[in-house]
């Protein structure tokens, strides 16, 4: 026999074996539910009988093996699935044993019952019908029997009434009915637990005890069995009778609280509560009931530290107390300019620290009102307010602070200052710091300190130190304000001021007068000193001191002294004499910068001596008798309308000191005069300003008719006097003057003279021995002209120069070639012209004189003379009735 796996299906097998061969033929048999027929479903409890069928048919002589769940097992066993398999060539039959309907039990109430509470209990089965239902009840003994009912067995509940249900009782029920399945199984067993209504637990909100009027409270009523109740609330009233309390205006019903609100709030006053479930026949018991106690509001006690009066810039202790009623915290108020109270909390000037409030001295004030109230966490009603305290605040007593000397001390002085209270106190010192803050001063060698005294030695006496003082004691007040400060104000002592007449520098033989003043106060005594030596070299009531004879670099100061404040002055600054040997010569300038004045012209002379303070100044001309000079107050002499006769050599000199001290002459300085159309020139040939030496010269008078009679003449600074071409230093030929050989001697101012006194306007010739010269025009050159200047080097020619040139000392143009061309002058290019080699040298200086056009004056007069000659000679003599009068009466004597 061949088994297939289990659950495979087996078929028919061919196979040889040897040379037989045989065929096997295998069938597959059928378990069947044959008692009861027909079914497929199998309730627990119920017989039945399993038939193993094959195709073949029953076969007596075949063996049968039954399988429960894969083992060999002939017992039937009530298990919710089984499965049975016989073997007449493995085949297997599976099926499911269904458990009978099962009862379910409920009760109502479903929580636990209260004693005196009837009972429901009901029965249901969810599958087939027609249902009877059978009660029982479990016994004393541990059996259960059964329980009838009134009603038809088809009511599917049991209600057991108040008197009938008692706590422990069990109780369980089942189903009957006619077809299969015939019975249902037990339902589960319900225990019935009786017990007592639970009594509420009545809590009061807050917890706190007493209540203080106004605050409001809230009752809470639990019961820690069962939810979904309402509750009841009850109050004693007057009567002893407990009356329900309902949602008012003062009372909030919040299912398990009550919330009463202040006003109702009464001591005394007792509440309760009870528990209701809704549809449910018994309340809870009562709760206990409990007794509100309401009191008044604590009222706060407030001290002041000091408690007395406080004196400015005294801190302030406030402190608050309650001593009742548990923990407080407390607030702070001060009644502010509108009479409202602020509350005042931590600040600058406020420290709060639980039941107390410090308050800085800067911000004590008097009149100043506080209170306090105070209040505990999470209560919303506080205390009372305090009975409210007003500060009172008194000023310090004031230091006075008094100076010796009282005014203005001078540099050096030492300073004495008090400071004065009422008895009793001692005293402390302070300066104002350069930062601005105060320092205290204490026992020094230059602060000496002694009790209401400090005095500060002159050394340390600085102007604009600020000192001030201020009481000090054990009691209060601790200290006095302070005082007023005190400046000091130190003035230099008076300075002394040391002229010297006269100024320096000296010179050998004069004498001088130092002078000693000070602005300052009077009755000073004034000492004289000598170089570094502190002695005095003289004393006297006097301010001044002459000395005959200085020597130079002698050193001189003084000081004053006298018996009242300031004793004494600073000393004066050190002066010291400067005294040349040499005595000084003063250089004679002209404002006129051309050959020659103009009549009717002003000419201003001007004695330049440095320095020339102090100095008068003497005018000389042809002469060098101070007897016939003229004494000016400056060192200027002005001939406002100059003539042919002011034409000369003039000198200065200048004085000073008594008796005076004269200067040297000056060098002679010739004042040329012209007229505006002189009737000849002087002509020079070479026509320049500028000549080499060894070189020679032709001058000559030409005129516009005829020049007979005239002569060439000239001033010389070497001669220093007037000459003419025939007194040697020339040789004449007619009108002609010829020089053949040229040297520095040469230099000075020439023109052309007749007879009569005429001249011609004069030239300037420069004779240099250098090796540059400038060629400049030795007449003034017409406005508008043009103007040409050259450099010349002596032994080259000027396009092999390259030339600097100068006006005025400052540089005009670089040239190459050593020339340069103004193609229109003006007034403005009249100066000092010059001009320079870099390797070779530089020349002289030349002035070169701008006039205006010849239109001016000659074509002027020509046009007056042909329109009316009347006219002409009333102008000219006008011009010399002027010019007479407009003469100084001091030039007649030069």
């Amino acid at each position: 026999m061949i088994r297939g796996g289990e659950g495979e299906k087996e078929n028919a097998i061919a196979f040889n074996e040897s040379k037989n061969s045989f065929c096997l033929t295998v069938y597959q048999p059928e378990v069947i539910i044959k008692d009861p027929p027909g079914q497929t479903q199998v309730f627990r409890g119920e017989t039945v009988t399993l038939q193993c069928k094959t195709e073949g048919g029953e076969d007596s002589g075949r063996s049968y093996f039954w399988y429960k769940d894969g083992r060999l097992d002939s017992e039937w066993k009530s298990e919710n699935t089984l499965e049975w398999r016989c073997f007449w060539m493995n085949n297997t039959f599976s099926s499911v044993l269904t458990a009978l309907p099962i009862a379910t039990l409920s009760v109502r109430p479903e929580s636990r019952l209260f004693t005196g509470e009837s009972v429901t209990l009901t029965c249901v089965i969810n599958t087939h019908d027609g249902w009877t239902y059978q009660w029982s009840k479990q016994s004393k003994q541990g059996g259960w029997t059964a329980v009838y009912q009134s009603e038809s067995d088809a009511v599917n509940t049991l209600t057991i009434s108040g008197g009938a249900v008692i706590n422990g009782d069990q109780y369980r029920c089942r189903g009957g009915r006619t077809g299969r399945p015939a019975s249902s199984q037990y339902s589960n067993t319900v225990t019935l637990t009786v017990e007592a209504p639970p009594k509420p637990t009545l809590t009061v909100e807050p917890k706190w005890s007493p209540l203080f009027t106004g605050e409001s409270v809230t009752l809470k009523c639990a019961i820690d069995t069962r939810g979904g109740r309402t509750y009841q609330w009850g109050k004693l009233n007057h009567g002893n009778r407990w009356t329900a309390v309902s949602q008012s205006k003062y009372h909030t019903v919040n299912r398990d609280t009550l919330t009463i609100r202040g006003d109702p709030v009464i001591s005394g006053g007792q509440y309760c509560c009870r528990g209701e479930i809704p549809n449910r026949p018994a309340s809870s018991q009562n709760s206990d009931s409990v007794t509100l106690t309401v009191e008044a509001p604590p009222k706060p006690t407030l001290s002041v530290d000091p408690e007395r009066r406080v004196f400015t810039g005294e801190s302030v202790t406030l402190k608050c107390e309650i001593n009742t009623h548990g923990e407080w915290t407390y607030q702070w108020y001060k009644l502010n300019y509108w009479n409202k109270w602020n509350v005042v909390s931590q600040s600058v000037h406020h420290t709060v620290n639980r039941d107390t409030l410090f308050i800085g001295g800067d911000a004590v004030s008097t009149r100043d009102q506080y209170r306090c109230r105070g209040e505990i966490p999470n209560r919303p009603k506080s205390s009372q307010n305090s009975e409210s305290v007003t500060l009172t605040v008194e000023a310090l007593p004031v230091a006075t602070l008094s100076v010796r000397p009282e005014s203005r001390l001078f540099t050096g002085e030492s300073v004495t200052l008090t400071c004065v209270i009422n008895f009793g106190w001692t005293y402390q010192w302070s300066k104002q710091s350069k930062q601005g803050g105060w320092t205290a001063v204490y026992q020094s060698e230059s602060d000496a300190v002694n009790r209401d005294t400090l005095t500060i030695s002159g050394g340390a006496v600085i102007d604009g130190d600020q000192y001030r003082c201020r009481g000090g004691r054990r009691d209060r007040p601790t200290s006095s304000q302070d005082s007023d400060f005190v400046t000091l104000t130190v003035e230099a002592l008076p300075r002394a001021t040391l002229t010297v007449e006269p100024e320096s520098p000296l010179y050998t033989g004069e004498s001088v007068t130092l002078k000693c003043e000070i602005q300052s106060y009077s009755n000073w005594r004034y000492q004289w000193y000598k170089g570094s030596s502190g002695t005095a070299v003289s004393q006297s009531q006097t301010n001044t001191f002459n000395i005959s004879s200085a020597a130079d670099q002698d050193q001189y100061w003084c000081k004053a002294e006298r018996d009242n404040r300031p004793t004494s002055s600073q000393n004066s600054r050190t002066v010291t004499l400067t005294v040349k040997a040499e005595r000084p010569k003063p250089e004679l300038t002209s404002s006129h910068k051309g050959a020659a004045a103009l009549i009717g012209n002003p000419v201003v002379l001007n004695c330049k001596l440095d320095p020339s303070a102090g100095w008068k100044f003497y005018w000389s001309k042809h002469t060098q008798n101070p007897e016939n000079g003229t004494k000016t107050g400056t060192p200027s002499y002005t001939i406002s309308s100059v003539s042919v006769s002011d034409r000369g050599e003039y000198r200065c000199r200048a004085g000073r000191g008594n008796p005076v001290y004269y200067t040297h002459y000056s060098d002679a300085l010739w004042i040329a005069v012209t007229d505006l159309s002189p009737p000849v020139s002087l002509r020079v040939s070479p026509s320049r300003t500028q000549h080499f030496t060894t070189g020679s010269l032709s001058l000559s008078c030409e005129g516009q008719s005829d020049s007979t009679g005239w002569t060439v003449s000239r001033h010389t600074h070497s001669e220093k006097k007037v000459s003419n071409c025939s007194s040697g230093w020339g040789s004449v030929t007619g009108s002609a003057c010829n020089i053949s050989s040229l040297s520095p001697s040469h230099t000075g101012v020439y023109w052309c003279e007749s007879e009569s006194g005429g001249s011609s306007d004069p030239v300037n010739i420069t004779v240099h021995s250098g090796a540059v010269i400038l060629e400049s025009p030795v007449h003034p050159v017409p406005e508008g002209d043009p103007l040409t200047l050259r450099c010349s080097y002596r032994h080259t020619k000027p396009s092999d120069l390259t030339a600097e040139f100068y006006k005025d000392g400052s540089l005009l143009q670089t040239q190459t070639p050593g020339e340069i061309t103004i193609r229109t002058v003006s007034k403005s290019d009249e100066g000092l012209y010059h001009c320079k080699h870099p390797e070779r040298g530089e020349s002289p200086q030349s002035w070169i004189s701008i006039r205006g056009s010849s239109f001016s004056v000659s074509r002027l007069l020509s046009s007056l003379m042909a329109a009316s000659p009347y006219l002409l000679v009333s102008i000219i003599l006008v011009v010399k009735c002027s010019r007479a009068r407009a003469k100084p009466d001091e030039l007649n004597t030069l």
